[in-house]
């Protein structure tokens, strides 16, 4: 299936306030998206986006966990032909598999980055039928392929909106709707900054998931690290899960 060019469309990317959420609205705008819709738990967020786009951007207040809103989104965003669903959070990180914790961490990121998620995409799919097809982009993580330890539940979150977005591709194939899974390595942004890694802009990972949407990718890894993690899990999967143990990263 066809990718979707971005020139002349209107879009709604989730999480749109900061890193790669915001990123990715002023990609859309550099390569001539009609709207975007930016999406975010404080649209006031936005105030500084939404000024310097001379009305091509529209705020919403969108808490992706909160069917109310998203329900008023949908409203409010009927004309949309691309849906960026980026929202997601890290809710625990760096600790012992026994730390409690990890079940509060477990609830707050399953209910955003796969529920959430799912429970936008489904809202929206009636709006991109009506538009021919038109396409979803989830973002996902290199976190979601192989588990993570640092990250336990993140990861495993990330795995579960793997799975999702495959069935998506399958279940929406029928209403012409193009559905990519982007899988991200260390970016700079504010919840990657506790990992002392090498990353790549916002900018340039935002650009390269654009690529790939205008491309027909169905996978989408956006930067260097990716590549590679995505080329080794390709490969071996198994291997790739012994090469992550063998870094002893959870310590």
């Amino acid at each position: 299936m066809a990718g979707l060019q971005v020139e002349g469309r209107v879009a709604l990317v989730t999480g749109a306030n900061r890193g790669i959420g915001r990123a990715i609205v002023e990609a859309l705008l550099a390569r001539g998206a009609r709207r975007v819709y930016a999406g975010a738990r404080k649209p006031e967020t936005l105030a500084e986006l939404v000024g310097a786009s001379e009305g091509r951007v529209v705020a919403l207040r969108l808490d992706i966990t909160n069917a109310s809103e998203v329900k008023r989104a949908v409203a409010q965003a009927d004309d949309i032909e691309l849906l960026v669903n980026n929202a997601g959070v890290v809710s625990q990180a760096f600790a012992g598999f026994e730390d409690i914790t990890w079940l509060d961490a477990a609830r707050q990121e399953f209910e955003t980055n796969v529920v959430g998620t799912l429970r936008v995409s489904q809202a929206f799919a009636p709006v991109l039928a009506r538009h021919a097809g038109g396409a979803i982009v989830n973002v996902i993580s290199v976190a979601g392929l192989v588990g993570f330890p640092p990250l336990l539940t993140y990861s495993s979150s990330k795995a579960a909106l793997h799975s999702i977005t495959q069935t998506m591709r399958q279940l929406l194939r029928n209403q012409g709707t193009f559905v990519a899974g982007v899988y991200p390595g260390p970016v700079d942004t504010d919840m990657a900054e506790r990992f002392p890694v090498p990353k790549v802009s916002a900018a340039s990972a935002a650009h390269a998931i654009l690529d790939g949407l205008e491309q027909g990718l169905e996978e989408i890894y956006p930067d260097p690290f990716a590549v590679e993690y995505g080329d080794a899990y390709a490969v071996n999967p198994k291997g790739l899960e012994q090469r992550i143990a063998a870094l002893n990263v959870a310590d």
